[in-house]
């Protein structure tokens, strides 16, 4: 097997992290996105969507977009599990990876792609008023999860999962949107400190 793996994306570090916390090392190509290599003619026929990460198999298969390869991976090696065990928590962890997946990493994410000069010639068009937007609805998100981790040092499960993991990316992801985690919010600034320090966790 090999990642495609893009160094400073969030979706790719996902899968990084996620292999950390397995044990787990994958032989890793570079895709340059600042070069727009993800365009180019080879990468194209490795994943048609031209985003990474893409996990080329032995078997010249490729499965692309970060939590089908995560989950191909705990298939094959199932602990440390990090999608649930019963099915209360597959429940839970999938309730909370969604959650801080589509509302708060893709809301981060928007405010970036549509507000940063870097990102002009990917996203086409690039409608600020939707950056503002979305940057705009950050705060109201991390006030969410901030809630949720009140006495916890977890996100659910009374274990680390997909969800501190997921969390934790998007958490990091707001220094290019220039939007800070507010001083108030201190049970998320506590776990993200703890999370962040996980060996794997190393951007």
């Amino acid at each position: 097997m090999k990642l495609y793996d893009t160094q400073l994306a969030p979706n790719p570090r996902r899968v990084r992290i996620f292999l950390a916390e397995k044990g787990i090392d994958i032989p890793k190509v570079q895709i340059d996105l600042g070069k727009m290599e993800q365009k180019s003619e080879s990468y194209s026929a490795v994943n048609p969507r031209k985003r990474t990460p893409a996990l080329e198999l032995d078997d010249g298969s490729v499965i692309s977009e970060s939590v089908a390869i995560c989950r191909y991976i705990e298939a094959l090696h199932p602990e440390p599990n990090l999608f649930g065990r019963t099915a209360k928590e597959i429940g839970e962890i999938e309730m909370w990876s969604r959650r801080l997946e589509m509302h708060l990493l893709a809301t981060i994410a928007s405010a970036f792609r549509h507000l940063h000069p870097a990102m002009v010639q990917m996203e086409v068009p690039q409608v600020k008023e939707w950056g503002e937007v979305n940057k705009g609805r950050i705060v109201d998100e991390l006030a969410f999860l901030d809630r949720q981790l009140k006495g916890r040092e977890f996100i659910c499960c009374d274990r680390y999962t997909n969800a501190d993991l997921t969390g934790l990316v998007a958490i990091d992801f707001l220094r290019p949107t220039r939007v800070t985690v507010p001083d108030e919010l201190v049970d998320l600034k506590r776990w993200h400190a703890a999370m962040a320090a996980r060996p794997g966790s190393v951007p």
